[in-house]
């Protein structure tokens, strides 16, 4: 008897010593992080080559490297399935967390299937960089998208939209097989990791059940939908008054091709047909830039300024040497402009090929809110290195290029005198046709996938998917009749390149709950759309303070450190444009506002 309870009890403390304990999780989290950077440092790298110098070899070099970081990530999610149940401390517990939401791309753990989804994910990436337009077939004048964004910007003959628009949107229909492809395979990853699909995946990101995040997206929406409805109508009216029959639709939905922009996404550049008559011009950046020989480093040099003015360091001498700023002449690259964190220390790069226009100048400030966060958390842990989530990533330049003001303008050189307050609503027009009139296409993105990632829609149904939730929430419709045998979410950089578009949707509201944080912080009193922060180092030290948090916690509470208030709410937003949205109600006065949807939403008309 004795004997047989000695063994017992030696068998309890062998039990108990065999059980892991915090420290053990924290030894092999400390251990899986260091391995995780040597990983994501390589694929960086490798990612930075491929999209700069797009040939067969660095696809192939890219997708290996990527490879070897989802195939040891997996297994490290799986190794930390040990800890499930064992307490953990609050910040520890966070980092297995994100350590299992990592994976844009989950892959299958077995090898073949897992070298397969990657090899399929870089050659999406690798047609969309190297995809051409050649009119009439003739590829000794192929026009990559960079060219076509220029020229559907510019043009104001709707024939030749049209045709730019359709030339463009072939290059989705190769992808199409080998996009269910990665679907299939990504999906079975995601289940392997314990989610129901990779949409799950890519919603628990969000510190929320999916369920609930979906809800939360909708309750925004609803938000600002009056808003945005008016300006579709305003817009709708101004597009057929220029073009006629070529925009006048009887379902009250504009013709994609129309709007200034591949995609219909951002309105801006059709401004002077939408401008209002005997009005105050808009300053031109991009004029004033080009009359002045600012080359794209100085349009760059610009953002950095305005960051340092805020009390933030001077960007590394490697930024300059190393990023790409200019389409190279001898090569394909990915002209889609993005912020890189190569070493996730102080590696950061910008890649895009700059125009000197006023777009661009926006958009230099917006990349480089990404390499500021990327070096405010770079000191933490390397799985806190990453905004509070993906949204906040995104809306931190924007909220600076909130900032570009008339008085910004003037200070810094770019304008001789501050318009009177009856000057605004031009600018708030021309505002709102970019980040109002976004919002829907950025939810549209992502709802699409998820609804393919889920299986609501089917491969052979791809497209007209597509189009009814960009009738629903758009209002727009194709150029020319489309069918099943198009791709046309292939045309758009994010589908094939996998990158998780929602973020866009959060970013677009939270820029304006932060730049009206910092506005108060700088003690700005006065209309929100005319406050500008330059110069505000008390600005400054406030969003800093929320970038240094990085992902160490929920975003919501990073959310109250800069504003005070711990959700997403559309009501700064709403504020800034709000003498717009009278403006707006009091022109569409006798208009039929809104669209139908149609029972065919790829036909164009």
């Amino acid at each position: 008897m004795r004997t047989v309870v000695l063994a017992l009890l030696l068998a309890a403390v062998a039990a108990a010593a065999a059980k892991p304990s915090v420290a053990d999780a924290r030894a092999f989290m400390d251990k899986a992080e260091a391995e995780l950077l040597d990983l994501t440092n390589e694929a960086q790298r490798s990612g930075w080559i491929e999209e700069t110098y797009i040939t067969q070899d660095t696809e192939t070099e890219s997708a290996k490297a990527q490879e070897r970081l989802i195939a040891r990530t997996t297994e490290l999610v799986d190794q930390a399935r040990q800890f499930d149940g064992l307490k953990l401390p609050p910040e520890l517990a966070r980092e297995f967390l994100l350590m299992r939401l990592s994976l844009p791309l989950p892959a299958p753990h077995e090898a073949a299937l897992r070298a397969r989804a990657t090899a399929v994910a870089a050659s999406l990436d690798g047609s969309y960089g190297a995809g051409k337009y050649c009119p009439n077939g003739d590829t000794s004048k192929c026009i990559g998208i960079d060219e076509l964004d220029v020229r559907m910007a510019k043009s104001r003959d709707p024939r030749e939209l049209a045709e730019l628009w359709a030339g463009w949107h072939k290059i989705g229909a190769p992808m199409r097989e080998r996009y269910a492809d990665l679907v299939k395979l990504s999906n079975q990853g995601a289940r392997e990791l314990g989610f129901a699909d990779t949409g799950a995946l890519w919603r628990a990101g969000y510190d929320m059940p999916a369920d609930a995040f979906s809800a939360d997206l909708e309750r925004l929406w609803m938000q600002v939908e009056p808003l945005y409805r008016e300006l579709h109508t305003y817009v709708r009216r101004k597009l057929i008054e220029k073009y006629g029959a070529h925009a006048k639709r009887a379902d009250g939905m504009i013709p994609a091709h129309l709007l200034g922009n591949m995609w219909a996404q951002e309105w801006g550049n059709i401004y002077d047909i939408a401008a209002p008559a005997e009005s105050y011009k808009t300053a031109d950046i991009g004029e004033t830039l080009q009359e002045k020989h600012v080359d794209a480093k100085g349009v760059v040099t610009y953002g950095e300024h305005f960051f340092q003015s805020l009390g933030f360091e001077a960007l590394p001498a490697t930024f300059w040497e190393r990023s790409q700023l200019t389409k190279p002449r001898d090569r394909d690259v990915v002209c889609h402009a993005s912020a890189w964190d190569v070493d996730n220390d102080k590696d950061v790069r910008l890649k895009v090929c700059i125009h000197v226009t006023t777009d661009d100048f926006t958009t230099v400030h917006h990349e480089l809110g990404h390499n500021y966060y990327q070096m405010a958390y770079r000191t933490l842990p390397f799985l806190f290195r990453n905004g509070a989530n993906d949204g906040f990533h995104e809306a931190i330049g924007d909220s600076i290029a909130l900032s570009i003001t008339p008085e910004y303008l003037k200070k810094v050189g770019l304008v001789d005198t501050i318009p009177p307050p009856e000057a605004d609503i031009p600018l708030l027009l021309r505002t709102a046709m970019d980040k109002v009139a976004a919002l829907p296409w950025m939810l549209v993105v992502d709802k699409w996938r998820w609804e393919v990632f889920g299986g609501e829609v089917k491969p052979e149904h791809y497209n007209d998917a597509w189009w009814r939730l960009r009738e629903k929430y758009q209002g727009v419709a194709p150029p020319v009749d489309r069918s099943e045998a198009d791709f046309d979410p292939g045309a758009k950089y994010h589908i094939p390149s996998n990158t998780p578009y929602v973020r866009y949707f959060l970013a677009r509201i939270y820029q304006f709950q932060f730049y009206k944080a910092m506005c108060d912080a700088s003690g700005y009193k006065g209309p929100l759309n005319r406050c500008s922060f330059y110069e505000s180092k008390e600005a400054g030290a406030k969003l800093n303070a929320m970038l240094k948090m990085g992902a160490s916690k929920p975003w919501p509470e990073a959310m109250r450190v800069m504003t005070g208030e711990d959700k997403a709410d559309a009501g700064p937003m709403l504020e800034y444009f709000a003498p717009l949205l009278t403006w707006l109600k009091e022109q569409n006065k006798g208009q039929s506002e809104g669209w139908t949807v149609s029972e065919n939403p790829q036909k164009s008309q």
